[in-house]
């Protein structure tokens, strides 16, 4: 991630993330690089529906699409810009080896990423099953995921 935080640092830009499966896996790695704090903006981690919603994110795009989509992660990286008028947002949902009896819906072991930038007012979208037994080695193949994506915006 140092490389994303140099990148970053000087262009000037910051970073914000919302994160729910990956439960600050993504802003852990950001925070170990010294001086991610001129880049990195804040951080939420909304395991709940409902501190997705109170973050910024419509209740209908959880409704229609449910929260398990990549409009949720749309969603949850444009609310978190919106939050903190930072210039990139992360949106991050997903099932990590698990069944979510409060969100039946949508595939298991599947996660998207979003990543919005403000100015140009685009999204960086990818979905990824992982497949791996543990969930530190999912988390660590979706962090990887951000940082390729990042480094080519």
């Amino acid at each position: 991630m140092k490389e994303v935080i140099e990148k970053y640092k000087a262009k000037n830009k910051t970073i914000s993330t919302m994160e729910s499966c990956t439960g600050g896996g993504l802003v852990n790695a950001f925070t170990n690089v010294e001086g991610s704090s001129e880049v990195i903006k804040f951080s939420a981690i909304t395991y709940s529906n409902e501190f997705k919603m109170k973050m910024g994110v419509d209740k209908s795009i959880i409704d229609t699409y449910t929260v398990y989509s990549i409009e949720t992660a749309d969603s949850m990286a444009h609310a978190i810009v919106e939050f903190t008028n930072s210039d990139i947002g992360i949106g991050i949902t997903g099932k990590l080896n698990r069944v979510d009896e409060q969100n039946p819906y949508g595939k298991d072991n599947v996660v998207f990423i979003s990543i919005y930038e403000k100015e140009k007012d685009n999204y960086y979208r990818e979905s990824v099953e992982v497949k791996e037994d543990s969930r530190e080695k999912n988390k660590q193949i979706i962090i990887n995921i951000v940082k390729k994506i990042l480094l080519t915006i």
